[in-house]
């Protein structure tokens, strides 16, 4: 059994819809960098993850949410070509809701943009796992409260 003192690592990600909109960052960073996907990050000791999904909002696009409620979890696990265990994150998905500001980039986002829900739906953005899934979950909730 290979020796994982350090995982798993709970993050959570700010799923973030302006009307017809979603808030996606490009990471700059592995395991996904290049791809778009829900800005986010680790949650640190002592803050929940509905906290940490709207400092991590803040810290990499500038913009401020609510954070409303879970959608979803997501085991992110990764292991090299012998099987050995690189990473594995819990991501908690976290609905919010836009409260103020323009994304820019910042932390360890290369680009912060809203995008269209029918643009990410089409498959036309290279994106991170799950992101897809994520986003019909979210864009359900809407009539759900």
């Amino acid at each position: 059994m290979t020796d994982t003192p350090n995982f798993p690592r709970l993050a959570a990600l700010a799923v973030t819809l302006r009307e017809d909109q979603v808030l996606l960052a490009r990471r700059r960073n592995p395991p996904d960098a290049g791809l778009w996907g829900f800005p986010g990050g680790h949650v640190d000791p002592g803050e929940t993850a509905l906290q940490a999904a709207a400092r991590e909002l803040a810290e990499e696009t500038g913009v401020t949410a609510t954070p409303r409620r879970y959608l979803d979890n997501v085991d992110l696990i990764r292991r090299d070509s012998d099987g050995a265990l690189q990473f594995h994150f819990l991501l908690a998905a976290v609905q919010c809701d836009y409260v103020a500001g323009q994304p820019v980039a910042a932390d360890d986002a290369l680009e912060a943009s809203w995008w269209p829900v029918e643009h990410v739906l089409s498959g036309a953005l290279p994106l991170s796992a799950h992101v897809d899934t994520i986003l019909r979950r979210a864009l359900a909730g809407r009539y759900d409260l």
